[in-house]
């Protein structure tokens, strides 16, 4: 059992059962799934930024990233349906905790001029999303070997049926939103 997960089910679970009344322990929400998304419009050109990105983002998840198409094609975009344009992986189990307590504990933190996460990520289901600008937040990424520094999305999945109850239980688990 990783350190977050026995914090939640020591110290979390207790503190939701108190705020929101619940009966027993199986009502509480808890995290269902952590998704890390990063998009590569120039993808499409450039074939070594989409690898630099499966590299980067295998390596901050710890399991294996998958090379995301294009559904349909936009002309606009002069983009094809089938051509890569981002990578994603899905996190679960012992991994989605062991990176969210990496997330809380040590990526964000080394955000500069950090001063909490906006709270206007939840998507009214008590799921939460945030952006980040640079991957070189993480301790696996050495800021002076990274070419091409990219943005990605975090997606956390929760078994919460409001947002008050989703920022509850993030909030107990150390995410640091804003005051």
């Amino acid at each position: 059992m990783t350190r977050l997960n026995k914090i939640y089910k020591e110290n979390v679970v207790p503190a939701l059962q108190k705020e929101f009344q619940y009966k027993g322990p199986m009502q509480v929400p808890g995290l269902e799934k952590i998704s890390l998304n990063i998009g590569l419009g120039e993808a499409s050109t450039n074939n070594k930024i989409l690898e630099d990105a499966v590299v980067a983002l295998t390596a901050i998840a710890g399991q294996k990233a998958v090379v995301t198409r294009a559904k349909k094609s936009i002309a606009a975009f002069k983009l094809r349906e089938g051509m890569p344009i981002g990578c994603r992986v899905t996190l679960r189990g012992a991994v989605m905790w062991d990176f969210l307590d990496k997330l809380v504990n040590f990526a964000l933190p080394r955000v500069r001029d950090f001063r909490g996460i906006p709270d206007r990520g939840f998507d009214g289901r008590g799921n939460f999303t945030l952006g980040i600008k640079e991957h070189t937040i993480f301790p696996e990424m050495e800021a002076d070997r990274v070419d091409n520094a990219f943005g990605m999305n975090i997606t956390i999945v929760t078994t919460a049926s409001s947002d008050k109850e989703g920022k509850f239980l993030l909030d107990q688990l150390g995410m640091p939103f804003k005051k």
